[in-house]
């Protein structure tokens, strides 16, 4: 079937209820939901066979319906996206080669990063992008975790860009003044994987480390399953997703920069 791309979308956020349909005011003011600034990013890719949303919650899915979008239900036992996205993968009349998680947070996901995905997952069975950072990038970062807020995830690699860890934390730490700082990389919540991947993954029970850093990608790690990190580059424009209401307005400011309607 080759490549599908699933936006998982949950209404009942922790941080940030009914998230998938709050408005962002796009460069001309007209406003549309983060569920369909997303869904937009997923029809842009090259060589994807479907788009599906992924959700439990009908107010998502007739929103989903309403512009244009295949839904695909799932339950709401999902714990995370990629638990999600396997409830689809066992609804497909056939798996695909790779199933790309575009998480609905991340509006200002450039299609090229699907795509890099795509190319470069080789011979590893699950892909994640990350994002070197700028200094205005970790100053956000820092804001948010002085003002104790959880926004973004940081990630560091070996040398053969396989992930060593990820965290809410800024990582690596250095007590080094900023221009002596060592790279700083932003994950960024998109991941591809083969069927098997996604198969392993739910077999997995939930480990130490995803309980308490709330991200799912650490579930692979915990169990010996390597994820390749692929740096991709978005032509020095800052990248932000959509983890609390604080980020709502930052999001539109990129979008107007951007001259993203």
């Amino acid at each position: 079937m080759g490549v599908i791309i699933v936006i998982p979308a949950r209404y009942e956020s922790r941080r940030f209820p009914g998230k998938p349909l709050v408005e962002l005011k796009g460069a001309s003011g007209k406003a549309r939901t983060l569920l369909q600034r997303t869904y937009d990013v997923g029809v842009q890719v090259g060589g994807v066979d479907d788009v599906i949303v992924a959700t439990d919650d009908e107010r998502i899915a007739d929103h989903a319906r309403a512009f244009g979008g295949k839904v695909v239900m799932t339950s709401r036992e999902c714990r995370n996206g990629t638990e999600r996205c396997a409830e689809v993968l066992a609804k497909l009349p056939a798996a695909p080669d790779l199933l790309v998680n575009l998480q609905g947070d991340a509006p200002l996901t450039p299609p090229h990063f699907v795509t890099a995905l795509i190319d470069e997952i080789g011979d590893m069975a699950v892909a994640t992008p990350v994002l070197r950072c700028d200094e205005e990038t970790i100053g956000r970062f820092r804001e948010d975790r002085a003002n104790g807020t959880v926004g973004g995830t940081t990630a560091v690699m070996a040398n053969d860009m396989r992930a060593l860890y990820f965290s809410k934390e800024v990582i690596p730490y250095s007590d080094k003044a900023a221009a002596d700082l060592p790279p700083i990389y932003h994950h960024v919540g998109l991941y591809a994987y083969t069927a098997a991947a996604i198969g392993r993954y739910t077999s997995f029970d939930v480990g130490t480390l995803e309980t308490h850093e709330g991200l799912e990608q650490l579930r692979f790690l915990e169990n010996g399953i390597p994820v390749r990190c692929v740096e991709v580059k978005d032509d020095n424009q800052l990248f932000w997703e959509v983890n609390n209401p604080i980020d709502v307005e930052r999001v539109e400011q990129a979008l107007a920069k951007r001259g993203i309607e």
